[in-house]
Order: C-alpha cells, then structure tokens, then sequence
C-alpha cells in the first residue's frame, strides 16, 4: 500500500495509449449503461408509479447531470484512467480512493457475468439445441480478444456495438412518435388508473430505479486516461449526458403511450410491439439482434473500464504490480485477464448454481457501482471547496450548479442506494458484506510496505 506524504499523489499511468476520440469516449459510456433492460421490459419504474415514471426519469436526468457535470471538472483537471478513485484519493482520503475502485472493480466483474448469461440466452432462440455454456465460453474469447488489442482497436468495436443498439431506440422514439401523433396510437397516459395509479408519491418511489437506469455515465471520466486530447473530454462528457437522456427520457414517454403500463412487457417486448405495428418485417427476429448487440456492447464497455480500475489499483500500491503491466499493444493484459472472471461466474451459474444465488451478486453489483458515484460527488464538493474562481473558471468544462449541485446529487444518491437495500433486504446484505470485505482489504494492505512500481510492459 502507498505510504501517506503530504505530496501531491502519483498516479503512474505511464504506457497507456492516448487514442479514444470524444465519440468513442462517450459510446463506451453509452455502451455500458444502456442495458438489456431497457430494450426487454418496461422496468421496475414503470410497475410501481405507471405513466407517472416519466417524472422518476426526469428527476433522474437531473441527477446524472450533478453527476456528469462533477465528473466533467474532475476529469478535465486529472485526465486518469483510475478517475473517481483517483479524485477520491486526491480530494478525500485514500480509503475513499481505494473503496471507490475496488468496490467499482468487483461490481463491473460480476456485472459482466449477467450479460453473458443474457447472451447465451438471447442465442438459445436462433439455436435451441446448444448449451448456454457454448456462447459463454464463445463470447467471452471475443471479449477477450478486442480488449487485448490497442485502445484505439477496441474504441472503434464498442462504437459501433454501442450504435445499433441507440440506433433501435431512436428509431423506436421516432415511430412511436409518429404512431402518437398520427392517431394510429391512442396515447396511453390517462388509461389504466390515470397518470398517477399508484398515488402522486409512486414516481419518488420510482426514483431509485430510474436513477440506476442511468448507471455508467461515470465510465466516461475513466476514458479520458486514454482520450486523444483534453479537449475531446468536455464534449465526451456533454454527448454522453445528453445521449442517455433523450434514450431514457425519450423511449419511457414513447413506451408508456403506445401500451398500457400495466402491460408493456408482460407478453413481448414493446419495441417488438412497435415495430410490427408499422409492418417491419421480422420484428421479433430484429429485436433478439438487437438485445444481443446490447449485451455483448454492455459486458465489453464493462470489461475494459473494470480492467482500468484494477490497472489505476495495481500502479498505486493497491493491487499486485503485475495487474499494472501492459502489452506491446498498450493494453494492461494481466488486468483484463483478471477482471474477466465474471464470465467464469456465468459459466458456473449456468451449470452449477440456481438462479436465486445470482441476487445476492447483483445487490453488491448495484453497491460497487454507486460507490463510485458517491465518491465522485464528494470529491467534486471538495474539489470546490480548495479551488479559487479564477482555477475553476479556466476548466474546459464547468459544472453549471457548482458545489451545491454535487450537495443535492450526493443526497439523492444516498437516499436511493438505502432504498435499494431496503427493498429487498437481501440487498442490504450483499451490499454490506461487500463493503465490509474491502475495509478488511483496505486495512490489510495498508499495513504492507509499497513495493515498487511496475514496468510499462
């Protein structure tokens, strides 16, 4: 573990390769949030406040804007891969730093593991007779493969994964749009209970849910330790905001006018039921594509930020040193190999294990992954709080809201992990044994002596 000095801290992410455009920036981000889920079902959002989950989406766009906009001045004045961590580390304490990677790292891994588990069974409709192992162990190979290679290789792969997936959203935003507008759609609003069936408090409720849609806006800040220049990471960050909220906004309002909420989803896919209204041939066809494409985009975003934030870990003393190496490519090889052990989970779920076992992971998933939200938002309220006007004003990017945005963001983040570990329980205490796992690691490694620091290859 690094020794405490009253230096700024060195973050060694020499060898790295500065080849990601601002585009490729923002699709990774995009690639990793956009989920199955949105292109599957209706969503946990949509069950408890009907019509309504338009106003938890809005809110929630307005939280991942605190969020964005913190991570945006952040990264614009400390361009790293280990990016929140590094912030925590620099603006909080190292155990802010060093929970807010590790804990990202476990929940990215085993995140991984539930899209490949959504692959093989996307592919089970085209060829029944194979076992789901086959395309794990299938897909997880070409994972490997594209993020072995150069950054710039792998920014290309992810560009256009993460583009046809928000190609189909946008086309199902535009149809759905016409279908309202033209009368060939009764707009579902009012329907089914009214636009508030389950009373005027359900879309706070909601919140919590929505707010978690937006998960992986922060996986753009971990790019710009391999973006081609500072000045791609203003724009990175506003195409990324600005990407997933007209995908979530836009496709929840289109998607609760043209079904009833109460039964998007229960029989097929809206998108599917979209789509043949218009006469698309194949639509269901088209659509298990398209969830495909999403799955294979989300776990190989997943993987490649996860490898980031162990490499950040192992070139700072956290992790072994060997985690910190790179190939001739410029890729950190030891820290995909290792961070890809949530396809060995997938494989071992889908032989050995039930499928109940797989909630207890998805509670510290959703735990890891906020961890890093929270961290950010504290370290950009600190941040401020050490920087003059003039330092802020020369920033490329500022936060419009400035200190009190990341109060209110750092509040409504708080309040919707608690919920989600309340609602179910089990959550409460994956999320915890999680947390506890990496005080005990934090403490253990603290005590050891920094070894030195890695070789670029």
């Amino acid at each position: 573990m690094p020794t405490e000095s009253t230096a700024p801290p060195q973050f060694h992410e020499e060898g790295l390769r500065r080849q990601l455009s601002a585009a490729q920036m923002a699709m990774v981000a995009v690639g990793g949030s956009i989920g199955t889920g949105l292109l599957l079902g209706s969503g946990a959002a949509m069950e408890i406040a009907g019509p309504a989950a338009i106003l938890s989406f809005l809110a929630a766009a307005f939280v991942n804007w605190t969020v964005a906009m913190a991570l945006g001045e952040l990264a614009c004045a400390h361009p790293a891969a280990g990016s929140f961590g590094v912030y925590g580390e620099l603006y909080l304490n190292s155990f802010a730093g060093f929970i807010a990677r590790a804990g990202y790292w476990v929940g990215l891994a085993l995140a991984i593991g539930t899209e490949m588990i959504a692959a093989a069974t996307y592919m089970s409709v085209w060829f029944p007779g194979m076992p789901p192992y086959f395309w794990i162990i299938v897909f997880g190979a070409l994972l490997l493969v594209i993020n072995l290679r150069s950054v710039g290789s792998y920014g290309r792969v992810e560009f256009w994964l993460s583009m046809i997936k928000l190609a189909t959203i946008i086309a199902f935003i535009l149809i759905g749009a016409a279908l309202l507008t033209s009368g060939r759609a009764v707009p579902q609003y009012n329907a089914q209970g009214g636009f508030f069936p389950a009373g005027s408090w359900a879309p706070v409720v909601a919140l919590t849910y929505a707010i978690y849609s937006f998960g992986g806006v922060e996986m753009v800040a971990v790019t710009t330790g391999e973006s081609r220049s500072t000045k791609d990471i203003p724009r990175a960050v506003w195409m990324t905001f600005l990407t997933l909220t007209v995908v979530y906004v836009g496709a929840i309002v289109i998607l609760l006018g043209v079904m009833p909420w109460n039964r998007a989803g229960v029989s097929e896919s809206p998108f599917v039921t979209t789509f043949r209204t218009v006469r698309i041939p194949h639509a269901s066809g088209l659509m298990n594509f398209v969830v495909l494409t999403a799955a294979l985009s989300g776990a190989n975003a997943t993987l490649y930020v996860a490898s980031r934030m162990v490499f950040s870990l192992a070139r700072t003393g956290w992790a072994p040193a060997s985690l910190g190496r790179l190939n001739h490519e410029g890729s950190p090889q030891n820290a995909v190999l290792h961070s890809s052990f949530g396809i060995l989970l997938a494989l071992g779920l889908v032989l050995f294990v039930p499928q109940n076992a797989f909630r207890y992971m998805l509670g510290a998933a959703f735990t890891g992954m906020i961890l890093s939200w929270l961290v950010s938002l504290a370290a950009h309220i600190s941040f401020r709080r050490r920087r003059s006007p003039a330092e802020v004003a020369k920033l490329p990017l500022r936060s419009p809201l400035g200190i009190w945005g990341s109060v209110f963001g750092f509040l409504a983040v708080t309040l919707s992990l608690l919920q989600t570990w309340l609602h179910p329980l089990v959550n409460l205490w994956s999320g915890l044994t999680l947390i506890g796992v990496l005080t005990l690691a934090f403490i253990v490694l603290k005590r050891q002596p920094l070894k030195g620091q890695t070789s670029n290859t």
